[in-house]
Formats: structure tokens, sequence, C-alpha cells
């Protein structure tokens, strides 16, 4: 898909495995304070995870490139409890670059050395052959620093790497995001510039049977621990502010390296500038509980 040439307002060209610094969130004042409490805040009742959040972050400038892929082809790669969900006829792989900050984890001071870093994942979209959820599955997630790597491991038994990453601001809704994994057997690289082109009427509103509901009403991402033991991870954030976007993506090694060839035509792309998430304890699935209905707008406590 061609990339269109826009004249670059602002250049923020970041130390490697650094993210953008915060920025000027654009528009007035009010729509900046009224995204604001729509991050943390739901406007419409949703269902909270029982028990208390471990860790909030807030996800930045996300490129959603999604291609179909053959449901055979996702379950051969799937633990046994898990099969893929399909839209349309087809299970979906996406990646997903973008960076993160306003780390925290409950109870515990911040930590030097947590509070921006690109990441990008490589996911795809599931339910679990035993209650039926659907959730986000990751085949990889590449990360530049070196602690998240090792809690991510260690809590939640998530498949992250170790990357060397470059994450450049070019205007106010474009980015050039590089990555290039470190102590692999083979290389693994993805090079991409992408740009959101802001809300339209088909994304303002999500609605239910569309391929982006598919993907984005997404409450828990499944695991393995080392036991071998089925978990799952819930989330709770308000709806996704998706936009329509635009990308040209350079190198794509993500899929290659778990054994799926990606079909030869264009992914289908969106962007996202921000979303605050809540993140529960990781569980052991055969003894999770159904999550609690909330009747009132809430922010997790």
């Amino acid at each position: 898909m061609p990339f269109a040439a826009i004249a670059t307002l602002t250049v923020s060209c970041q130390p490697k495995g650094e993210a953008p610094r915060e920025r000027d969130p654009g528009g007035s004042i009010q729509e900046f304070w009224v995204r604001e409490f729509l991050v943390r805040t739901s406007h419409k009742p949703r269902p909270l995870p029982p028990g208390r959040w471990a860790m909030t972050q807030r996800w930045n400038d996300l490129l959603f490139a999604h291609w179909p892929i053959a449901g055979s082809v996702i379950d051969a790669l799937l633990p046994e409890w898990l099969e893929a969900d399909s839209y349309q006829g087809s299970a979906w792989l996406g990646a997903v670059p973008f960076w993160l900050d306003r780390i925290k984890i409950r109870g515990v001071p911040p930590i030097p050395g947590l509070r921006r870093f690109p990441d990008l994942n490589l996911r795809t979209y599931v339910r679990d052959r035993l209650t039926g959820t659907p959730g986000i599955y990751c085949f990889s997630v590449d990360s530049s620093n070196l602690l998240a790597v090792v809690m991510a491991h260690v809590v939640y038994h998530l498949p992250y790497k170790l990357a060397e990453m470059r994450l450049e601001q070019r205007s106010e809704r474009e980015f050039a995001f590089y990555s290039r994994r470190r102590f692999s057997r083979s290389e693994v690289i993805f090079k991409a510039r992408y740009r959101g082109l802001g809300p339209t009427r088909k994304t303002a509103e999500i609605r239910q049977g569309s391929l982006e509901y598919f993907f984005s009403e997404r409450n828990c991402v499944f695991s393995t621990n080392r036991a071998g033991q089925p978990i799952r991870a819930n989330l709770h954030h308000v709806p996704w502010p998706l936009e329509e976007a635009e990308a040209e993506i350079e190198r794509n090694d993500l899929a290659k390296a778990v054994g799926i060839a990606l079909p030869n035509q264009d992914p289908v792309l969106h962007y996202s500038r921000r979303l605050a998430v809540y993140i529960w304890p990781a569980e052991l699935l055969h003894s999770a509980l159904a999550t609690r209905p909330v009747t009132v707008a809430a922010t997790p406590t």
C-alpha cells in the first residue's frame, strides 16, 4: 500500500530503544480533557474482572496491521486448549508496534527504567476450549527494555524477546518504527512507517459484527505457565479509539519467524492514538471466575 507523502511538521529523533516524549495532545483543551476522561472511565457499562488490578499502562500510537490466515495454520501453532477465532471465514494475524508509558504496579513505587519504551507484538485472536472466552494470544513480543522482558516472562509467561528498537515521530500522527531482535538464531527485523488518518464515521463507533469489533473487543491475554498450565490475564479499558491508517511496511520477519507465510496482499490497517489499560494478575484458566457485571460507569480501583 503506497504511503502518501506529507509535509513533515516536527521531527523527534529518539535514542535507540526510547519512545517519544509526551507531547502536546493536539486539538483544543476541551478535546484533550474529554479524551483523558474517556481514558480513565467507561462511558458505558462494561464488566470488570474479579479482584484488583495488578498493573496499569498507557499504550500510545499503535499501528494494527492485520492479515487473514487459514484457521488450520494458526491452530497448528496454538496450545491444544486454544482454538483460532475467525472472522469472515479466516483467522487473523496482527503485527502491532507502539510505545507505552504511565506504567504503574499496584503497591510499588515508580521503577527507574520502566517509564516509557517501544513494544512490538505478533498476535492472533483465539477462544479457549474450556470456557469459550475470546482473547488474544501472542506468538512473540519484542521490547527494548530488559526489565520489562524479564518481568513479563516471570509474571505473565509471555514470549518476550529483547530487541534493538527505534521509534521516531515524524509528525503528530506519523511514525517510523524499527525493531531488530537480539540473540536470535535468524535475523528478525520489522521496519515500517505509518500514520493515522484521523477519526471517521466508520471508526467512531465500533459496531458488533465488524472486523474492528472482532480484534478490539478482547479482554484477556492467554499464555502457558512453566508447569504447562493454561493461564490468562484479564484486561480492562474503554472501547478502542480507532482510526484508519496508512503504512509502508518495508520489512516484516515476525510471521516467518514462527512459521507463518503472510498472504500476498496488503494488510488491513488501523491506528490508535492512546489507551489506558488495567491488567489483572495471571490466573489459572480452570479456576478463573466469571466476570461480574458493572451497572454504572466505573474506574477500576
